[in-house]
C-alpha cells in the first residue's frame, strides 16, 4: 500500500522556512535594467538566485529540510539525488549542521558541479540518467546505510524553503502582475506559487520550461502527471522526465501557466544577462529571463534567476551552440 503523499506545504511554513534560513542562506538582491524594460515592454525585476550560496536558490529548501532533522539522524548522515545544484545544497547544508552526505549524482554531470560537491565533503555516486531510476537508487542508497533521504523537490520542507525566494521579492516589490519561475521537478515554482498565491491571491504564476522538457505543461493540460522521454536540452537543472506527485498537486491548483522556450532563446538569455547586465547565469536560470525577452510574459514582471553553476568552458560552448 503506497504511503500517503504529505501534506503541501503553506504560506506559513514558508514564513517559517524564512526565519529559519536567515542569517544562513543570502538575502539576493533584485536587480533592475531600463534596456531589459525597454526589450520586455515592461518593468522587470530580477531576483538573484544565481548569486545564493552554492549559486542557485536549492540551498534555501536544502537548508530548511536539513535543519529540521533529528540529531540521531544528522549523526547517520543525509543521502540525496541531483543532477549538481540539489547536491551542492545538501552537500553545504550538511556541513553546515555538522552532518555528512553521501550524494547521487548523473555521470554526466558538469565536472565543475561534481567538484563542487566533493568540495563541501560529501561522497559521490555516480548512475546513469538515462537508463536508472535515480528515485529508486536513491531510496535504495539511504536504506541501505541507514541515510534520511532529501530529494530535490519532493518535499514539503524544500518546497517551502524554495519558497522563500518569492517571499523576499514581494516583501521588496509592491505590485507584481506576475512572477515568473523554471519548472524542472516543479519544487521551486510549488514554492513561489505558494508564497506568492499566499500574500496576494490575484497574483499570476508562470513557469517556463524548455520545449523539450515540457512535462509540466502536459501534465497540467491533461490533469495528471504526464511521462516524457528523458529531456535532451542544455538546461540540464530542468531535465526532468515527469513532475514530482506533490509539486504537482500545488502546481494544478497555483499555478496560471507553462511557458515553453528553446536551447537558441536560453542561450540569447544568457548572452543578454552577461552582457547587459554583468551577471553569469546557467542554462536553467537564464530560462525565465527567456520567457521575458521573447514577449511571452508582460506587465510589473518578477523573475528568479535560479541558479549561475556554470563554469567558464561550459559557459563558452553553451553559446556557441
Amino acid at each position: 500500500m503506497p504511503l500517503p503523499e504529505p501534506p503541501a506545504p503553506s504560506l506559513d511554513d514558508v514564513r517559517a522556512a524564512a526565519v529559519r534560513i536567515e542569517g544562513v542562506a543570502h538575502r539576493t538582491p533584485v536587480m533592475r535594467s531600463r534596456t531589459l524594460d525597454a526589450r520586455a515592454g515592461g518593468e522587470v525585476f530580477l531576483k538573484c538566485e544565481n548569486l545564493q550560496r552554492i549559486g542557485a536558490f536549492k540551498f534555501r529548501g536544502a537548508y530548511n529540510a536539513v535543519s529540521r532533522l533529528t540529531a540521531a539522524q544528522l549523526a547517520r548522515g543525509i543521502a540525496a539525488y541531483s543532477s549538481g545544484n540539489h547536491a551542492q545544497a545538501v552537500a553545504l547544508a550538511a556541513r553546515e549542521r555538522g552532518s555528512s552526505a553521501v550524494i547521487l549524482m548523473p555521470a554526466d554531470t558538469p565536472a565543475s558541479k561534481r567538484a563542487a560537491v566533493a568540495g563541501y565533503g560529501a561522497e559521490i555516486q555516480t548512475y546513469d540518467r538515462y537508463t536508472g531510476d535515480r528515485v529508486a537508487l536513491g531510496a535504495a542508497l539511504a536504506q541501505s546505510r541507514g541515510l534520511t533521504l532529501i530529494p530535490p523537490y519532493e518535499h514539503p520542507d524544500v518546497i517551502a524553503g524554495q519558497g522563500t525566494a518569492a517571499l523576499e521579492l514581494l516583501d521588496e516589490v509592491d505590485g507584481l502582475d506576475v512572477v515568473v519561475a523554471p519548472v524542472g521537478g516543479g519544487g521551486l515554482i510549488a514554492g513561489t506559487a505558494t508564497a506568492a498565491k499566499g500574500l496576494r491571491p490575484d497574483i499570476r504564476v508562470v513557469g517556463v520550461e524548455p520545449v523539450d522538457g515540457d512535462d509540466t505543461r502536459r501534465s497540467l493540460a491533461a490533469g495528471e502527471r504526464v511521462r516524457i522521454p528523458v529531456p535532451r536540452t542544455i538546461a540540464d537543472g530542468q531535465a526532468a522526465d515527469i513532475p514530482g506527485e506533490l509539486t504537482f498537486s500545488v502546481n494544478r491548483r497555483l499555478v496560471d501557466e507553462i511557458v515553453l522556450v528553446t536551447d537558441d532563446q536560453i542561450r540569447e538569455a544568457m548572452r543578454f544577462a552577461f552582457d547587459r547586465l554583468k551577471i553569469v547565469l546557467e542554462p536553467s536560470g537564464a530560462t525565465g529571463l527567456a520567457a521575458v525577452l521573447t514577449g511571452q510574459v508582460r506587465g510589473r514582471v518578477g523573475v528568479i534567476l535560479s541558479g549561475g553553476n556554470i563554469d567558464t568552458e561550459r559557459f563558452a560552448e553553451v553559446l556557441a551552440g
